[in-house]
């Protein structure tokens, strides 16, 4: 199953009819065609009040396919940070508490593209990558039109003293480690597909 961010909603895709259909989604939507599927993006954007949408086919590579096609699609990659004492890397950005991630430049390695990221917003430079454990969708619109992200997550570390340097020219006001006990200090602040990330990184209940 897939499932993409629309901030703190989520679009669910499933090719299990019966869990699908007897699960408790707000609205449950069996696919047709693109057009009718288009038209469901756009409502579910505009009716707040709907907080889960779950989206059945029978296969799911199709269904994935035409979703991206509604969506300028942009690829990124992102780094969850461990240092000497385990603690990991957030950062502060626009406000919100954040991992470091950012948009692939033409051919890049996603994970080249990780490690590139966090250095650039962060100022790590010791940096060693890991795996990568995770990838999250989430949406958001440049003017009128509608951009679908696919974040590839990879665990990295640094073993150098180095002291870390928020980019502020993109927006990053703070840079913190974190002890995983301290966690839930950005819970109450932060993007709810960063709370995925965690969760499957182990760091959350």
């Amino acid at each position: 199953m897939y499932k993409v961010f629309f901030k703190d909603r989520i679009v669910f895709f499933s090719d299990d009819f019966e869990y699908s259909f007897h699960n408790n989604y707000d609205l449950f939507f069996k696919y047709h065609d693109k057009e009718r599927l288009n038209e469901l993006i756009k409502a579910f954007i505009s009716f707040s009040h709907i907080r889960t949408l779950c989206i059945y086919h029978d296969d799911l590579d199709v269904l994935r396919k035409d979703f991206l096609s509604c969506f300028k699609f942009i690829r990124a990659s992102g780094g969850l940070v461990y240092n000497a004492k385990d603690e990991i890397l957030v950062i502060k950005r626009n406000g919100i508490w954040d991992l470091p991630k950012g948009k692939l430049e033409p051919n890049e390695n996603p994970g080249n593209a990780a490690i590139r990221e966090v250095s650039e917003e962060c100022g790590l430079k010791s940096l060693i990558l890991e795996n990568s454990f995770e990838k999250t969708y989430h949406t958001y619109h440049i003017g009128d039109t509608p951009v679908l992200k696919e974040t590839e997550w990879f665990r990295m570390r640094t073993k150098g003293s180095e002291k870390t340097r928020p980019q502020l020219k993109e927006d990053i006001t703070a840079t913190r480690w974190l002890k995983k006990s301290e966690i839930q200090i950005i819970l109450q602040n932060t993007y709810a597909s960063i709370i995925d990330v965690l969760r499957k990184a182990g760091l959350m209940g």
